[in-house]
């Protein structure tokens, strides 16, 4: 739920005086007495308001800047997403501002928001993929036009998103479809509990009665990856591996090899984004395309039909396609022995 941020209206309450007087001492276009000038003052200061540029352009509409707020922008996904609400918005005589929030620390987010409306901007489009992206857009005073872009709906503002959940769903029927009879997955960090990939995985995996193993964990980088992969050759159970991206399917992919394991032959891998890299991976790597600068070009759209006070639409959608390759595979006969083994000294134990 979006936080109540103090307006220029509440200012006015507060110190006694009208709106355009307010507007006035803000924007020093008239003379104000000193009486009126400290009351007004000493309101904004009371309320924590900020007397931003931002909420000056929103009134005469002259600012043609788009400003950006992204937890990191050297990720795949998030360059790409830029790139296609930077393209769109040229387009259309905007010009794109970019701001990182580092983290969702109160104090990171309110420098963040604070860096970007200290400028004449029109709106605000956040990259909701993270945590720091969450706060960004809980944040966000009221009275600013904002659109998110991420992987899972919400309903607070107007969004684009990419259908995690529906292409994990597919990924996992994918693998189950080639006779694996469950599939462990490899997550990144999420941006609230659970993020769709994960929930898309869990979905298809109950559908199919299928057994439901916990979760690895991995970090954005891929190294992480590579590090979860020994706990997966040390599970003899595992024959498939769904990863929460392409890049740490990368490193699990190095992590079995490290372990004298091959891809398909021992486990099948398969990622999420169509990383660049991954048609040229060895092997090539099975995985859902995300069309990050669609979904910013998307973005863009309906942060300029709010700019121009279009009505209608507020949410679009586009669900991810799978993409096959040679990184997943029926589960090899010898794989299936090792997984009875593992099954029998199991039940020797018991």
């Amino acid at each position: 739920m979006k936080s109540k941020h103090p307006t220029i209206a509440d200012v006015a309450r507060r110190a006694g005086v009208s709106v355009p007087t307010v507007s006035r001492v803000l924007t020093g276009a008239a003379r104000v007495s000193p009486t009126k000038r400290e009351a007004v003052e000493n309101a904004i200061a009371e309320l924590n308001y900020r007397p931003s540029a931002a909420a000056r352009a929103l009134v005469s509409r002259r600012s043609q800047v788009i400003a950006v707020i992204a937890g990191d922008t050297s990720r795949y996904g998030y360059a790409e997403t830029i790139r296609g609400v930077e393209l769109a918005a040229r387009a259309e005589g905007y010009t794109v501002m970019i701001t990182v929030v580092e983290s969702a620390d109160d104090d990171e987010v309110d420098r963040a928001i604070t860096a970007t409306l200290t400028h004449a901007i029109a709106g605000v489009v956040v990259l909701k993929f993270d945590p720091p992206g969450v706060a960004v857009v809980n944040r966000l005073p009221d009275d600013i036009p904002v659109v998110a872009l991420s992987g899972v709906r919400d309903v607070s503002v107007p969004q684009a998103v990419l259908d995690e959940t529906r292409a994990a769903e597919e990924l996992t029927n994918f693998l189950l479809e080639l006779g694996h009879e469950t599939v462990h997955h490899v997550r990144v960090p999420p941006s609230r509990r659970e993020d769709g990939r994960t929930t898309g995985w869990r979905r298809a995996l109950r559908k199919a009665g299928a057994p439901i193993p916990a979760p690895f964990d991995a970090t954005w980088e891929p190294v992480s990856g590579r590090q979860v992969a020994r706990e997966i050759a040390a599970d003899p159970t595992v024959t498939a591996v769904f990863c929460g991206n392409d890049e740490i399917a990368m490193g699990v992919m190095r992590g079995l090899a490290d372990a004298g394991l091959r891809v398909p032959e021992d486990i099948s891998v398969v990622g999420f984004d169509d990383h660049p890299l991954s048609e040229i991976w060895s092997p090539p790597l099975t995985t859902a395309h995300q069309d990050f600068a669609g979904m910013g070009r998307r973005g863009f759209q309906l942060l300029l039909d709010l700019l121009n006070g279009a009505g209608g639409k507020r949410f679009s959608s586009e669900r991810p396609a799978l993409v096959t390759r040679e990184s997943a595979a029926a589960p090899s006969p010898e794989r299936m022995r090792a997984l009875e083994d593992a099954r029998d000294e199991l039940a020797a134990g018991a």
